[in-house]
C-alpha cells in the first residue's frame, strides 16, 4: 500500500512538472530595427533598461506574457537570410534586426 502511495506521488509530481514546462512556452521573434526617432531602436538594440518595456509590449501584442531577452542580431546570424557582401551591399538604408524571446 505504501509503495502505491509513493508511486502515485511520483506520477503526480511528474505530471505537474510536465504541465509547468508546457506553460513555459517560448518563441523567438526577429523584427526589423528601424530608426524611428523615438529611441525605441536604441533601447532594443543596445539592451538598455528601456528595452524591457518595449520588448514586453511587443510580446504581449503577440499573446505572450513577458520578454525573456532581447538584443541586436547581425544579418549573418539569421538562418536563411542572404549575407550582405561588398558586391551586393545595400544602397540607401539597410535593415538591422532585433531578436526578442517571449514567454507565455
Amino acid at each position: 500500500m505504501r509503495m502505491n502511495f509513493v508511486f502515485s506521488s511520483v506520477l503526480l509530481i511528474a505530471a505537474i512538472l510536465i504541465a509547468a514546462a508546457a506553460l513555459a512556452e517560448t518563441r523567438v521573434f526577429i523584427i526589423a530595427n528601424y530608426a524611428d526617432g523615438y529611441g525605441v531602436d536604441r533601447c532594443l538594440a543596445t539592451g538598455a533598461s528601456c528595452g524591457n518595456v518595449v520588448a514586453t509590449s511587443y510580446c504581449r501584442s503577440q499573446d505572450f506574457a513577458e520578454a525573456r531577452s532581447f538584443r541586436k542580431v547581425e544579418r549573418d546570424e539569421i538562418t536563411g537570410m542572404a549575407p550582405q557582401t561588398s558586391e551586393r551591399a545595400c544602397h540607401g538604408t539597410c535593415d538591422e534586426f532585433v531578436v526578442i524571446e517571449c514567454a507565455r
